[in-house]
């Protein structure tokens, strides 16, 4: 398919539109962009050819072509992504690779700046957001993907992304983004980890083992204890070996969560058919961090289930809170993530597998070790970072609004925070009347106020007093929001792109 940029050699009819230059674009003499400020989408076919099958909109005829100007709906995308099918998500394999996270639905023109201001060859996830977050926001798998696109179409990204359904618990969750069109699916098979192993007496240990689901497993305890006592994990210099505590504690632990994303992954290979996809497992959202040998024990059980996986996040040393940096010892992270990183290069050798940062917003002081140790073998999860970029956007050109939502916050905070790993206090954190307004952006870099807002995202959005004017006003200003999220995520970026191995 021929394909010129067309931001120099918009056609009058189009200019005299006021098309956004990064969004245009000529695939074979058919041109498209965003029209202005405005919700509107342009395309111009040549003479004598069809405007893409199913655009809707208002038809005319210009110097011999077809113009038809529509609404930026979910219709007219399918038609561009049939006519510009770089705007179709798709596998990323194991290059070094970010996930944006967006709440709002207007960040990933953001993402595209930023990702560009950091060179490197970064593959990015631009549509990235947890079931639990869409509910959250009122958001639908199709919604979540379609914002991120029109942000892919509106910067004019040609290089490819992909689309994360992120923490994924139920079959039913994987149809929806399925149904979607989403590549990438992260398994979080948290319910069915056991925090309780790490505690657990020799009898108790021995009780949950006769309880585990062995036909899932497919598998018998003799079996297990054959594979993993007789021989460790010989792994670039460091040693995994298991003695039958510790493998009754990972497999007690850890065996029916690798049963359920086995479940999950067949539902999934059943569902996607012969179109190419990728996986993910988490099991960060737990207390106890997951040591080297059960780290060993899930990727080993799960290959031996047959499941496929482009990389896992383990539940690493030190606390991984929302939108705050690493707490812990840096030094001590990076000799826990040196042994976890050669394990994922070791038990896989045909496949070797990204580690995956969860929480990973705002964690700048681990960036370095995480890069330096997994070789770019890394993938970088960010959330919630990019609605606190909206909010300090709402704290520095409408005080006002963004005082009632923090007043707001601080009223939710306590029960919006009981799904999150967070330690924010209410007593620590300014009343919205004790800060001046040209001091209420710098809110937004003080750990309990910035938690604080983190977290209550969801009770700020299904409030329309809140949702519509935060909305309104982020969508008024989108260089304002874009530029601050370009300085936010360079930082995230650079250490990824610069240490990055692809």
């Amino acid at each position: 398919m021929g394909l010129t940029e067309n931001t120099a050699t918009t056609l009058l009819a189009l200019n005299s539109l006021d098309v956004r230059p990064n969004s245009a674009v000529c695939v074979e003499g058919t041109e498209a962009g965003l029209v202005g400020s405005g919700q509107r989408v342009a395309v111009l076919a040549p003479s004598g050819s069809q405007v893409p099958s199913n655009f809707e909109g208002e038809s005319s005829v210009a110097g011999g072509r077809t113009l038809v100007i529509g609404p930026m709906n979910a219709a007219n995308l399918d038609a561009l992504r049939d006519l510009l099918p770089w705007l179709r998500p798709r596998p990323l394999g194991p290059s070094t690779s970010a996930g944006f996270g967006d709440r709002l639905g207007l960040a990933t023109p953001g993402h595209v700046r930023a990702l560009r201001a950091a060179g490197g060859e970064l593959a990015p996830i631009f549509a990235q957001q947890s079931i639990r977050e869409m509910e959250r926001t009122g958001r639908s798998p199709q919604e979540v993907l379609d914002d991120a696109t029109w942000g892919v179409f509106a910067e004019g990204w040609k290089e490819g992304f992909g689309a994360d359904a992120d923490h994924l618990k139920t079959t039913e969750d994987v149809d929806a983004c399925v149904a979607a069109g989403y590549t990438f699916f992260t398994f979080d098979p948290g319910e069915y980890v056991d925090d309780g192993a790490e505690a657990a007496s020799a009898s108790a240990l021995r009780a949950a083992l006769e309880d585990l689901p062995w036909q899932d497993l497919e598998d018998l305890p003799a079996d297990m204890k054959r594979r993993y006592l007789d021989s460790g994990l010989k792994a670039e210099g460091h040693e995994v070996r298991f003695d039958n505590v510790s493998l009754a504690r990972a497999a007690f632990k850890y065996g029916a969560a690798v049963a359920h994303v086995a479940r999950l992954y067949r539902h999934l290979q059943a569902a996607m058919g012969e179109e190419d996809f990728e996986v993910e497992v988490s099991v960060d959202e737990t207390e106890s961090p997951t040591t080297h040998a059960q780290h060993f024990y899930v990727a080993s059980e799960l290959r031996r289930l047959g499941v496929r996986w482009v990389s896992l996040a383990p539940r690493y040393v030190g606390r991984f809170e929302k939108g705050v940096d690493y707490l812990g010892d840096v030094a001590g992270f990076e000799e826990d993530i040196e042994v976890h990183a050669a394990i994922a290069r070791t038990v896989s050798p045909d496949a070797p597998y990204k580690l995956s940062l969860h929480s990973g917003s705002d964690k700048f002081s681990v960036y370095p070790a995480f890069v330096r140790q997994t070789r770019g073998l890394a993938h970088l999860k960010t959330a919630g970072t990019s609605y606190l970029v909206a909010l300090r956007t709402v704290a520095a050109l409408h005080p006002d609004l963004f005082r009632e939502i923090y007043d707001f916050s601080r009223g939710r905070y306590e029960e919006d925070r009981a799904t999150y790993h967070v330690s924010a206090s209410l007593e620590r954190a300014v009343q919205p009347r004790d800060m001046p307004d040209g001091e209420l952006p710098a809110l937004l870099e003080r750990f309990d106020e910035r938690e604080i807002l983190h977290v209550t995202f969801g009770s700020v959005l299904k409030e329309a007093r809140f949702r519509d004017r935060l909305l309104g006003l982020v969508r008024n200003h989108p260089d304002h929001y874009a530029a601050g999220l370009e300085e936010h995520f360079l930082r995230h970026l650079e250490p990824f792109a610069n240490g990055g191995c692809k």
